[in-house]
């Protein structure tokens, strides 16, 4: 069974850090800050200016852990308990997701709730309803 580590500090400060990121992001571009969006304007370029927005955005987000190996001289312990298989049919499912949902959770949850968007709203409480159910059935039903 996996156990989940209770971080409440660290938990805080990330998520302090990713407010000021979408809040800057916003104030200086003008651009909600979803990370399917901005990879796939990276993926798929409209303009210069564009592109290079969202890739100083995404090398952010890929220079975290390099962060925190300068700082503590160790890089983030990460465990990923799923087969290869299973985490290339995760990302599918979640990448239909994203497409029919108009956005992912750090665009809906972080952005589109600061926005009192609806949708986002619905959104967000769609994402955390089926989490509770999914770790739920995982953990007490199915034993895993």
């Amino acid at each position: 069974m996996i156990e989940t580590t209770f971080t409440p500090f660290q938990s805080l400060g990330g998520g302090v850090l990713i407010g000021i990121a979408a809040v800057l992001l916003m104030a200086t571009v003008g651009r909600v800050m979803g990370a399917t969006g901005i990879l796939a304007g990276v993926l798929r370029p409209t303009d210069r200016a564009d592109w290079l927005w969202r890739a100083v955005v995404l090398a952010g987000m890929i220079s975290g852990p390099i962060a925190v190996k300068l700082v503590t001289g160790e890089m983030p312990a990460v465990q990923v308990p799923s087969s290869t298989a299973m985490l290339v049919i995760g990302g599918a499912l979640v990448g239909v997701g994203v497409t029919y949902g108009s956005g992912c959770t750090s665009g809906h949850g972080v952005c589109g709730m600061a926005r009192l968007s609806t949708r986002s709203i619905i959104a967000t409480l769609t994402f955390m309803i089926t989490t509770f159910i999914t770790v739920y059935v995982m953990r007490h039903v199915l034993g895993a």
